[in-house]
């Protein structure tokens, strides 16, 4: 749950980044500052890759889709709908997470699971579909990007996951996988240096780039991976429900969205199916 309100605060820090910097920009800089960090850690051999051919693949379809892909994707789209938007659209998260494992482990989801991720996503699709009284910054195009970021993060998530229970630690697959982002979008940093020039920016949207990088990248991802490895994909994914309602309160308080009726109908229902699937799991 504490990884779910840390992570819930990334829309309104990829907003206060990009209304300084350029989205694509934050997009590489995020992961290249995390790269730094986790380099010292891989470089010296402190956290071992993996070994076999399978585990390898399953580490770069992790990096590649938690550290490359997502960030560009999601920085560009959330730079074009609101905080609250982009954080309702990812209550998607814990459906597509969960299908895909389901699909990896060849086992259908339970019907009680599925209603609970029903009820969430009613609630995501009245904010989307529903847009009266909401933030004239959000966009359908920035929506579908947000919702397109999420398709990918998921199989991220679950191919992360599934590097556990074969010796990597939930540390080392977080190192290793943005250290290996880092060395894919270290050429494109290259270009928008040559092409910009050293950028500029305002402390703040620099803090906000700095967060993403250290507690959402680095922090939430460990404590992510440590929390599937101990309580299942499909069960623990269902938490993931809660970022868009810590998300709605940010964008409220640090950015003075308007948390509008359908928003708020929408959160309530994002709890309910929460309810609902925990309870499933449980038993």
């Amino acid at each position: 749950m504490l990884v779910m309100v840390v992570w819930g605060a990334t829309p309104v820090m990829t907003r206060v980044a990009t209304d300084d910097l350029e989205p694509l920009l934050v997009a590489v800089s995020r992961t290249l500052l995390a790269g730094l960090v986790a380099a010292p850690f891989v470089l010296a051999a402190r956290e071992a890759p993996p070994r076999r051919a399978r585990h390898r693949l399953l580490l770069l379809v992790s990096s590649a889709a938690g550290f490359v892909v997502f960030p560009l994707v999601y920085t560009v789209g959330q730079q074009r709908t609101s905080a609250m938007h982009g954080a309702m659209i990812l209550a998607a998260l814990p459906l597509f997470t969960g299908l895909y494992a389901a699909l990896v482990g060849r086992r259908l989801p339970s019907s009680p699971w599925l209603a609970g991720c029903g009820v969430a996503l009613a609630g995501e699709g009245l904010i989307i579909v529903v847009r009266s009284g909401s933030n004239e910054s959000a966009t359908l195009v920035g929506d579908l990007l947000v919702l397109a970021a999420a398709l990918v993060v998921s199989a991220g998530y679950v191919a992360g996951a599934l590097l556990l229970p074969r010796g990597l630690s939930s540390r080392a697959t977080t190192l290793w996988g943005v250290f290996l982002g880092a060395a894919a979008l270290a050429p494109l940093a290259g270009v928008l240096v040559a092409a910009d020039g050293v950028p500029r920016g305002s402390p703040e949207a620099w803090g906000a780039v700095l967060f993403l990088a250290l507690v959402t990248s680095i922090a939430g991802y460990i404590g992510w991976y440590w929390a599937l490895d101990r309580g299942g994909i499909a069960r623990i994914a269902t938490l993931q429900f809660l970022q868009p309602v810590s998300g709605l309160i940010l964008a409220a308080l640090v950015l003075s969205e308007r948390l509008s009726p359908p928003l708020a109908a929408g959160a309530v229902a994002i709890v309910g199916g929460i309810a609902i699937a925990q309870r499933t799991g449980r038993r």
